[in-house]
């Protein structure tokens, strides 16, 4: 950020000296820091700056001021030495004066405050003329800081209006009465200069010249001769024709309305042109202080155009532009104390890219972005391929999963007799031998009552790997005979709590055996739902069909309901086929998809956990319910006591819920996706994914080419994401699992890519930019900038 210093000086040089007020800020704030201070009276200074100008107007050498005006008096070389000497004697008295005790302070303050690689702007806002034309930029502060710069600025001013940016920059060159010098160079300059539009107009009548103030014009130029008399500057436009600022005043007050922003006076004696054109608030002006010899006045504008068009600032790019000019000063003394910045204190100088907009080679910045995203692209989906972004994208489909809005029913066709500890406790009461957690006798009594009404299918979602007592063989026998009832067993896996697994009831047959086997996640998370497995050899358990899908499919068979494989080896029920997940499925990657997996679509519920109706075993062998509401439903029968192991994690809350309202929840998938026409949950081939995150890469980097300003360019970031999450969750609603986080990834990364490659690659991007290295080929070829 650029420091801001402003010395504002009122007094005079002669008598009472100044009042200083010290001011260090930056752009686009207030000062920071305010302090005050004393110049004292310097009549001698006043004496040498007199002298120093006799001298300097006497050299003779022919300048872009008026001709008959050139005062020539002894040889060319005594003038120059005489002009050195007065020119050093100002030096020193300049030095001396800025090194006043009464000065000292703020002397003192700006050498604490600032640091010598900031860019500074220092403002010398004084009306005083005799400060005005004071070489400044001789000041020791000037050496210790090299990326600073003063310019001189007005006591009172109004707000200009805000500039508007247009495709190119436009500039009115005025090319006026060039007798005796050469200003053809400086045509060549501005006609060359890249992303912009410039009309010249040689040697304008006035009606002509006033008709094109009128228009819209970002900088105003002037070449040819100027002076300043009575404190009133003027130029001459042709041979005959000379003019005011006063008398362009309508025309220039409505440039400056319609956003001109600088005005070049490569001309003589300017002085008088700024202060009277800085009453009509105009933001930027340069200007040469004293006559100009015609080579200085090349030289600079050369110069200054190639840094300025480079990306240096208004300020940087005429320090260097008048510093340069000290190669000539053995033929030109002092040319480098000539270009001066004539500043409206409340705007801050543009740089040649704030000029225009940059859009010029849209063909090109496109080429670059779809490089940058497929590239991107590559890197990011080669990373979800590895799995590296597994854990995100399950993050993000539990939120999906949650803030889905609760829009479904408990499923009537279910349920849950839970056995609790309450249950246990009744059980114990009621002196029921008890092996696990339901005993023979309560199983037998519950299996009576719900005989009762009939219901379709009886599920025991408890573990029974030991015979029925012999005391009760009705129940033996009916485990064995009742085709509604089926039970569960256990799969020997290494990787759970139960490596060995658990044996089946005995009493069951085997085509009612089920697995009552989860496969979750890396966190625990249950979200894939087990249909088929193929046993190991040595598992007690062989049943090969989960629980749920059983369950399902006896139910469905009493509705007409047949399964069935498809010709892709799709299980198929009814109408449904059921897509089963594979290694690289959507947000799974990498993932061990053995046996018939599918993606549960937990049903959408006020209540996370309760599927179904339930009701406790003590209450339903106390016939504490409406046992007709049993009649042709499943019953799923399981323990619910938090003393057990059987709670699990799903992706609906963030409480574990019970393993048989697990296993109601699949049931209900099954049923509700026959039956209902409730949607699966689908995702795309991995094309398709690979085309979806393609485009948000181009997305990304299109929104980082459009908006350069930080705060468009974020909030055109937030909206971008905002929308791909609002396209997920949309299709989420329909049951699409869509990538989310791979998406935003190559968006963002695309976006700072593209938003670096424009900051690093100035020259090859094709905006503004690149613009400058378009121009520099006739530049170069004309063999004027390397001189």
């Amino acid at each position: 950020m650029t420091k801001l210093v402003v010395l504002k000086l009122d007094g005079d040089l002669e008598h009472q000296g100044f009042w200083v007020t010290l001011e260090i800020g930056s752009d686009f704030a207030r000062p920071e820091i305010e302090i005050t201070g004393n110049l004292p009276p310097y009549p001698d200074l006043v004496t040498c700056l007199n002298q120093w100008q006799l001298n300097y107007r006497s050299l003779g050498i022919p300048s872009r001021i008026k001709p008959q005006e050139i005062i020539y008096d002894g040889s060319i070389t005594k003038r120059i030495s005489e002009c050195h000497q007065t020119a050093k004697i100002l030096r020193d008295r300049l030095q001396k004066w800025l090194a006043s005790a009464d000065f000292r302070q703020i002397n003192n303050t700006l050498r604490e405050e600032l640091t010598r690689d900031e860019t500074i702007r220092v403002l010398i806002r004084t009306d005083n003329h005799q400060l005005q034309s004071l070489p400044w930029q001789e000041w020791d502060f000037f050496d210790r800081y090299p990326f600073a710069e003063f310019a001189l600025t007005a006591t009172a001013f109004e707000t200009p209006p805000k500039p508007s940016r247009k495709p190119k920059v436009r500039i009115l060159a005025i090319l006026g009465d060039s007798t005796g010098i050469n200003i053809q160079p400086d045509r060549q300059l501005l006609e060359s200069l890249p992303n912009s539009e410039t009309v010249i107009l040689v040697e304008p009548q006035r009606q002509e010249l006033n008709n094109y103030l009128w228009q819209q014009w970002d900088i105003l130029f002037f070449a040819g001769h100027s002076e300043t008399a009575d404190r009133t500057g003027r130029i001459y436009i042709n041979k005959s024709d000379s003019l005011t600022i006063d008398e362009l005043r309508y025309g220039l007050t409505r440039a400056i309305a319609q956003g001109l922003q600088l005005a070049i006076f490569n001309s003589c004696d300017g002085l008088g042109l700024a202060r009277q054109l800085a009453c009509l608030q105009i933001p930027q002006m340069i200007v040469m202080r004293e006559p100009i010899p015609d080579e200085v006045a090349q030289k600079f504008l050369k110069y200054f155009l190639v840094a300025f068009a480079d990306g240096k600032s208004l300020y940087l790019a005429s320090r260097e532009a008048r510093e340069k000019l000290q190669g000539l000063e053995d033929k030109f003394p002092n040319a480098t104390w000539l270009p001066v910045i004539f500043q409206h204190p409340n705007t801050v100088p543009p740089t040649w890219k704030d000029l225009f907009i940059q859009n010029t080679k849209p063909r090109q910045n496109f080429l670059t972005i779809i490089i940058t995203s497929i590239l991107v692209t590559a890197l990011v989906m080669g990373m979800r391929h590895l799995g590296m972004l597994q854990p995100w994208e399950l993050q993000a489909y539990d939120h999906l999963m949650q803030i889905q809005p609760a829009i479904e029913r408990l499923d009537p066709r279910l349920l849950i007799v839970t056995v609790d500890e309450a249950d246990i406790y009744y059980q114990n009461q009621q002196k029921m031998k008890r092996t696990g957690s339901l005993s023979d006798l309560a199983l037998l009594q519950l299996l009576q009552k719900l005989e009762q009404y009939q219901p379709t299918t009886i599920g025991l979602d408890v573990y029974r790997d030991f015979s029925v007592d012999p005391d009760n063989p009705n129940l033996a026998t009916r485990l064995n005979q009742d085709d509604r009832i089926f039970a569960v067993c256990k799969v020997s896996a290494d990787f759970d709590d139960a490596s060995d697994g658990i044996h089946p009831p005995d009493e069951v047959p085997k085509n009612r055996q089920t697995f009552s086997d989860f496969v979750v996640d890396s966190d625990d998370i249950l979200r894939r739902q087990l249909l088929q497995l193929n046993p190991p050899v040595e598992s007690p358990c062989t049943a090969e069909y989960a629980f749920s899908l059983q369950i399902a499919r006896h139910y469905l068979l009493s509705k007409g309901a047949i399964a069935d494989i498809t010709s892709q080896g799709y299980l198929q029920i009814g109408k449904v086929a059921f897509k089963p997940l594979k290694e690289h499925s959507s947000g799974y990657q990498g993932v061990d998809a053995s046996g018939y997996q599918v993606l549960l679509n937990y049903r959408s519920l006020r209540d996370r956990e309760n599927i179904a109706e339930s009701v406790s075993l003590k209450d339903v062998l106390n016939d504490r319910i409406n046992l007709d509401s049993l009649k042709n439903r499943i019953v799923l029968i399981g323990v619910t006591a938090p003393s057990t192991s059987d709670y699990w994690k799903t992706p609906v809350t963030n409480k574990k819920i019970p393993g048989v309202f697990v296993q109601a929840h699949m049931i209900s998938h099954i049923l509700s996706a026959v039956l209902d026409g409730r949607a699966l949950l689908w995702w795309w081939s991995g094309w398709v994914e690979a085309v979806w995150v393609l485009g948000w890469s181009l997305v990304g980097g299109i929104i980082a080419w459009c908006f350069s300003k930080p705060m468009h360019l974020g909030l055109a970031v937030v909206t971008g994401l905002l929308t791909l999450f609002g396209i997920c969750f949309s299709i989420f609603t329909q049951a699409g699992w869509i990538p989310l986080v791979p998406p935003a990834l190559v968006f963002m990364f695309t976006a700072t890519a593209t938003v670096w490659i424009r900051g690093r690659g100035k020259g090859r991007w094709g905006d503004g930019e690149s613009g400058r290295v378009g121009a520099r080929g006739p530049l170069w070829g004309w063999g004027l900038w390397g001189k």
